[in-house]
């Protein structure tokens, strides 16, 4: 199966399977020196594990990752860095009889045109499982970047209709309430939201943004590595996520030049600024040393426990009630998937950008 690694030089290598013995990632690229233990990981690992509100799939799973390669004396060497979480609590006979069928909105059918055979135990390779060995990785190009003065947030902006309210923004709310909003009044409307869908054996979707600061400008590339090109596919390569936009997104079609262009100033210290961020702090792919925003869009969750129509194997008409263990709206949980899918997309630009001119390597090795 192709596809499983990201980055160019800060790479990360995803494997196993939602009911397979164990998850992981193998992270390269890392470079030597960087302080790192299995508590760094596990804080952002505890931000996606399940069973943690109501509003989240019952699997009882710690989630507890063990670094077997790649540090010592808690520094890493340089060397690929392993990371396992064990499967503790699958419940494959949960979804022995979905071997027969394909489910709506999953990747049954897609699967089977592909590969001609499937595992069908939660997903398999496809399960929001596999997302453990993105945040593992995205734990160490988190702290990359924190020693680079880059700092990155992500949250829930909207779920179905509720949206925050950007003059209620407090990123120390975002943690305290199980929709991860940085609203709190905000949060309990959506908490009531999605109590009413689950009371209606339905699920719902949301938006996630994500706000990246500290970047200096030039970073990226201005064709085929373009930075934004390079964030949207690392977000959209979350299964959940169904749509990406930066800056102003899909505002920008009803726009014109001159609301749109952001308009070029120098502060007090002579420290070229842009007066607004319609571009959301990417121009021409490269970063413009404004903040960087973008937003993904993630689907309801597609397992539900109302009647659906499908067809089986056979290619037969029939109605499903899916069984097993589902989170009710993936949202809060993957907020933290897409901050370090982001993170892995920076820290792999910042490294390509050593090679961008001839004195970042003379003044490097003078």
């Amino acid at each position: 199966m192709a596809g499983s690694t990201f980055g160019n030089i800060f790479k990360i290598t995803t494997w196993g399977e939602s009911h397979g013995k164990a998850v992981g990632v193998i992270v390269d690229g890392c470079p030597a020196g960087l302080s790192l233990t299995e508590t760094d990981i596990q804080y952002y690992l505890n931000q996606r594990k399940p069973g943690q509100s109501r509003y989240t799939t019952p699997r009882k799973e710690d989630d507890s990752v063990e670094i077997l390669s790649g540090v010592f004396e808690g520094r890493t060497t340089g060397s690929p860095i392993s990371l396992i979480v064990w499967n503790k609590n699958a419940r494959s006979s949960d979804y022995s009889e979905i071997a027969g069928y394909y489910r709506p909105g999953h990747a049954d059918y897609t699967f089977d045109a592909k590969y001609g055979f499937r595992d069908y135990r939660g997903g398999g390779r496809s399960s929001a499982r596999e997302t453990i060995g993105r945040v593992a990785g995205g734990a160490i190009a988190l702290k990359v970047l924190e020693s680079c003065g880059i700092h990155i947030c992500a949250y829930t902006r909207a779920i179905g209709p509720v949206s925050i309210n950007p003059e209620h923004f407090d990123e120390e709310e975002i943690f305290c309430n199980p929709m991860y909003m940085p609203d709190a009044e905000a949060a309990k409307k959506a908490e009531a939201y999605v109590s009413e869908k689950m009371h209606e054996q339905d699920s719902s979707g949301g938006i996630i943004e994500c706000r990246i600061q500290g970047m200096p400008a030039g970073i990226g590339d201005p064709v085929f590595e373009k930075l934004n090109a390079n964030l949207a596919k690392a977000v959209c390569s979350i299964g959940a996520v169904k749509g990406f936009e930066i800056g102003d997104g899909f505002l920008v079609s009803t726009s014109c030049g001159s609301v749109n262009n952001d308009a070029f100033t120098a502060d007090s210290n002579g420290h070229i600024t842009k007066k607004t961020n319609h571009a959301g702090g990417i121009l021409g792919g490269m970063s413009d040393g404004s903040e960087i925003v973008f937003r993904a869009a993630i689907k309801p969750t597609p397992s539900i426990s109302r009647t659906q129509q499908t067809v089986n194997k056979q290619g037969n008409n029939i109605d499903i009630q899916i069984k097993g263990r589902h989170d009710p709206i993936i949202v809060p949980r993957a907020v933290i998937v897409v901050k370090s899918m982001a993170a892995l997309a920076i820290v792999d630009a910042l490294m390509l950008n050593m090679t961008a001119r001839i004195d970042y390597l003379t003044d490097f090795y003078h």
